[in-house]
């Protein structure tokens, strides 16, 4: 029997009812008590990190996650870590790029609600979670919801009620899982030996263009980020509102070495700056950086993960251009 470390954050799927609403409060073996099948199919070891709404979940659990993993990971076959659906797509895409090249599988699960209401879904996605962890063609980090295994990088919360909750973004799920049984279609590449990092550059910001957007919105932004996330558009572009003024404030910003990633508020099928005039102008500027088909969530990790390690324009363009866990197949 493989042996799997299970990882306690909290989540909706240990949570209980209270005073003022659900909140976390089941460790994670409290969890598994409800899924005794599992014992069947696995030691299981338990390691309670923290017990957050992951509402409440910032980069530094990340880095918390990540030295946990590394330190155990010649101990057990496989990771299991429960986790609330909010933000699991930005903690599995920042795990992505934090533990690189895993030959063991790192699988995120949770539930759309507790695992002590009868019409749950956690005791079916710890189930299929944990069949993921002792699989032998599964690889790194993947979330495990619904019957469906999504790589890391391209995983996003589309529904917010529906037990159905997330989507594989511009990219195929790995696998899926039919009463258990997994049936794998991808197999991620690895290593024998995982890269583990531990920093992440915290000052990146996100802004949202909407109809009218002020040019003193990105300029509030640049002088206190190191790097801008700016959803556009359609296929991608910067309005000009006749005066110019947000090219200004990006040009100027870019030679005070800030940088700029240019992505789509639409969710398929990914950004193209050279389709249009008002995208085309930025694709000269070398700190002007384009997602693609990259997730939002994909892109704020991974400058997170890039800007850590280096500001140098040529390196930072490098390694975001250069795919990690399948998180970008189109580059222009």
């Amino acid at each position: 029997m493989k042996n799997i470390l299970m990882i306690g954050t909290g989540g909706t799927i240990a949570s209980e009812m209270g005073s003022s609403g659900l909140s976390p409060e089941l460790s994670p073996e409290q969890l598994l008590h409800y899924v005794p099948a599992i014992s069947k199919l696995c030691n299981v070891e338990f390691l309670s990190l923290f017990s957050l709404d992951s509402t409440n979940i910032a980069p530094r659990h990340w880095i918390e996650v990540t030295r946990a993993i590394e330190e155990n990971y010649d101990k057990y076959d496989g990771f299991v870590i429960s986790h609330g659906t909010d933000t699991m797509a930005y903690t599995a895409a920042a795990l992505s790029y934090m533990i690189q090249g895993a030959k063991k599988p790192i699988i995120i699960t949770g539930a759309q609600k507790p695992i002590n209401y009868d019409s749950t879904d956690s005791k079916l996605n710890l189930m299929d979670a944990f069949t993921c962890a002792c699989s032998e063609v599964l690889h790194g980090v993947a979330i495990v919801f619904s019957g469906r295994v999504i790589t890391g990088t391209r995983a996003r919360k589309t529904c917010s009620k529906s037990f159905a909750a997330f989507s594989s973004i511009n990219f195929p799920d790995l696998a899926s899982l039919h009463d258990h049984r997994l049936m794998c279609y991808i197999s991620p590449e690895y290593n024998e030996k995982p890269a583990f990092f531990h920093e992440l550059d915290e000052n990146i910001g996100l802004i949202k263009m909407v109809p009218g957007t002020d040019h003193e919105l990105l300029e509030f932004m640049l002088q206190r980020k190191d790097a801008l996330i700016i959803e556009c558009f359609g296929v991608g572009g910067l309005p000009s509102y006749d005066d110019d003024k947000l090219f200004d404030v990006i040009r100027h910003y870019t030679k005070r070495g800030k940088f700029i990633i240019m992505t789509t508020q639409v969710q398929n099928e990914g950004s193209d700056l050279s389709v249009y005039s008002v995208g085309h102008r930025l694709k000269s500027n070398p700190s002007v950086l384009e997602a693609y088909d990259m997730t939002t969530e994909a892109a704020y990790a991974k400058m997170m993960w890039i800007l850590a390690q280096t500001k140098e324009p040529d390196t930072v363009a490098k390694l975001f251009y250069t795919p990690v866990a399948n998180d970008i197949l189109y580059r222009g």
